[in-house]
């Protein structure tokens, strides 16, 4: 798989760019992992509710053909497009789903840091009032209260064409967080979101791509 460190780029050339990648690659086509981040963007997904936009102000809003609701990018955001050919690495997309998000796992453990899952809402998840404990969550939670004393850290949005992916997820590593505020994240109202720098760790965008990179790399390959 080859690696592309981008830095930042606008949203919607990029979003051009792995649509045309998926759609010229043939079946020997190497894989790419994109690793970049974009000025400030809310996203929509193809189902998503305009509801979920609350008033996103000067920030654009764009339509994709990703999975999910909306959600924001913007600086100090870790965006991983992983370009590859399912078929080919002999795994499903909830597989691939879940790998996505065993990499992001991974990656805030370097850091110290224990992720979460939340049954039925994609993404990773931290205790905000104890992001370093390793207590697994107390589950399946009441309906409503899913979310309760936790902090969204990365979103997921893939979209499957012809087995091949693109889209991928966002890791929040040192954000104005204020525009999430302006949606309801994911489509869940009320829904918290974080990054590392709010919950204690201080670490460059770069260093956080390399890991995320790194740990993308080996379970995608897998």
């Amino acid at each position: 798989m080859q690696l592309r460190l981008l830095g930042r780029l606008d949203y919607e050339p990029t979003y051009r760019a792995m649509q045309e990648f998926t759609a010229t690659r043939g079946e020997d086509t190497p894989d790419e992992l994109w690793l970049c981040e974009h000025p400030p963007v809310f996203t929509q997904g193809l189902a998503g509710k305009a509801e979920h936009v609350l008033s996103p102000g000067d920030i654009p809003v764009v339509a994709t053909n990703r999975g999910g609701q909306v959600t924001y990018h913007g600086p100090g955001q870790v965006v991983a497009y992983p370009l590859i050919d399912l078929r080919r690495r002999g795994y499903f997309v909830k597989e691939y789903v879940y790998r996505l998000e065993e990499a992001v796992v991974r990656t805030l453990a370097e850091f110290g840091v224990t992720g979460h899952r939340v049954a039925g809402a994609p993404g990773i998840y931290v205790r905000l009032a104890d992001p370093f404990s390793h207590q697994a969550l107390q589950g399946p939670r009441e309906p409503g209260h899913e979310f309760d004393g936790l902090g969204k850290i990365a979103a997921l949005g893939v979209k499957v064409s012809r087995h091949c992916t693109y889209h991928g997820l966002a890791l929040n590593v040192a954000m104005d967080l204020e525009p999430f505020s302006r949606i309801h994240p994911c489509g869940y109202a009320g829904l918290e979101t974080t990054d590392l720098s709010t919950i204690g760790v201080s670490t460059p965008w770069n260093e956080a791509a390399r890991v995320l990179g790194q740990k993308l790399g080996a379970l995608l390959a897998a």
